[in-house]
């Protein structure tokens, strides 16, 4: 009877874990080091988070969060890397009214980045 206790615990533990695991592979942080646009939304420089989530054929809906909080959305595609990149990186597209765009972003040891764009 205790064995079966335990086992019910672990398939419960690991029930509870997969959800959490899935939920992890579809973010990563992102470090701005200058002001730039996702959509109609300026980000400060400063650390954020991009999660996605699949949308119909090969788009994602994306949401920027800083400190937990959403603050842009955009639609983008994830875009599989031939090789790991090295580190995280922002690539940045400049714009006729000195501003720049996010066009995409590269995720540390992840061979995986988003291409943003859409709207």
């Amino acid at each position: 009877m205790k064995s079966l206790e335990t086992i019910s615990v672990l398939v419960l533990a690991m029930a509870l874990s997969v959800p959490s695991f899935a939920a992890g592979k579809n973010q990563g942080s992102f470090t701005l080091s200058n002001q730039a646009r996702i959509g109609s939304t300026d980000l400060k420089a400063g650390d954020y988070k991009a999660e996605w989530t699949p949308q119909s054929g090969d788009s994602v809906k994306v949401d920027i969060l800083k400190n937990g909080k959403v603050v842009a959305t955009t639609t983008g595609k994830v875009k599989n890397l031939d090789q790991a990149s090295r580190q995280n990186a922002v690539v940045l597209r400049s714009l006729d009214n000195n501003t720049s765009t996010i066009d995409e972003i590269d995720f540390s040891n992840r061979r995986e980045a988003l291409v943003l764009g859409g709207e």
